[in-house]
């Protein structure tokens, strides 16, 4: 086996991240890393930028980071805290490596999916609001189980939710971008979604925003889902054509259980907001207490490797590690 030479390994010797926090936490990781405080209103903690090798980005991604890294004209690899990258190959040059944080919020993100379709499918969104109001209503909703759910996306974070739709009985339909064929089954390619809607009763919806999959639970998918159908997303928004499901709630045909939508968040006084049958969260799939040591652990993780002068893990785009 041939050894590359050390020139040809790229190297990284210093780290921002963008937290007190993490610096702390990832003290001792890698002798071998400098690991600096990097919130992007300033300059880097003691480093000039152009020394800078790598940077976390913030948590919530690429917001008001437009112009940031310039700075730091001779970074090899940024590393998200998100699953999802959209918009941050926007943030840095072609030759800049993009690492995710996949696989830290695979749990999260699943028990909020399941959470939504349980508080629609249940009717707790109806009890919320009846014991607002002191008004005791009972009556019978679907349920998840034995209900027909059309899984839009067999990532980490699919499987996840997969796994549990199992547990409370639900008939799982996976989709992915193209059909094949794996160790649990058949996985649908997405240009059969409008097949195979009419036969679901839930759409959940966890594929990564790309060009491809903007926009892809559009009007013509949406039309052919049943009535009193329900959409779970908790993607990103762009993959829900928005106006086509606001007509199709509004209109009492479907309802929908929403983490994220687009835009984000939406203007004060769109129709989703009151619709009825809609759950809206603020964008929390990854969010709880779980987060913290979990991103702390991958970080800890990539530093070591860095360290080592090894690959990092995640990556989406290669840049200097080919």
């Amino acid at each position: 086996m041939t050894i590359p030479a050390s020139s040809d390994v790229p190297t990284v010797r210093t780290l921002s991240v963008p937290t007190a926090d993490l610096r702390d936490g990832l003290a001792g990781a890698s002798p071998a890393v400098d690991v600096v405080l990097w919130d992007f209103q300033g300059a880097p903690e003691g480093l000039d930028p152009a020394d800078l090798d790598a940077a976390v980005l913030p948590y919530t991604g690429r917001d008001h980071l437009d112009g940031a890294l310039d700075a730091a004209p001779n970074l090899r690899l940024v590393q998200t805290q998100s699953t999802g990258y959209d918009g941050v190959p926007d943030l840095v040059g072609p030759e800049v490596a993009i690492a995710t944080a996949a696989g830290v919020h695979a749990a999260a993100t699943a028990e909020l999916a399941v959470g939504l379709a349980l508080a629609s499918l249940r009717g707790i969104d109806d009890a919320v609001r009846q014991q607002a109001e002191g008004r005791w209503h009972s009556a019978r909703y679907p349920g998840l189980a034995d209900r027909r759910v059309l899984l839009v996306g067999v990532g980490g974070i699919g499987e996840e939710i997969r796994r549990r739709l199992d547990t409370f009985e639900a008939k799982v339909t996976r989709v992915g971008s193209v059909a094949r064929d794996d160790a649990l089954g058949h996985v649908h390619g997405s240009d059969e979604l409008v097949d195979l809607a009419p036969h679901h009763d839930v759409v959940v919806v966890i594929t990564p925003l790309t060009d491809a999959t903007r926009g892809l639970i559009g009007k013509d998918v949406l039309a052919a889902l049943p009535d009193g159908a329900l959409v779970v997303n908790v993607a990103r928004g762009a993959v829900v054509d928005t106006e086509a499901l606001t007509r199709e709630v509004v209109a009492g045909r479907l309802k929908a259980a929403l983490d994220v939508v687009d835009p984000e968040p939406l203007p004060e006084g769109h129709p989703l907001w009151n619709a009825p049958g809609v759950i809206i969260t603020p964008h929390v799939g990854g969010n709880t207490g779980a987060f913290p040591p979990r991103i702390l652990a991958l970080l800890r993780r990539q530093v070591g490797l860095l360290g080592r002068g090894q690959e990092p893990a995640n990556l989406v785009r290669r840049g200097p590690w080919g």
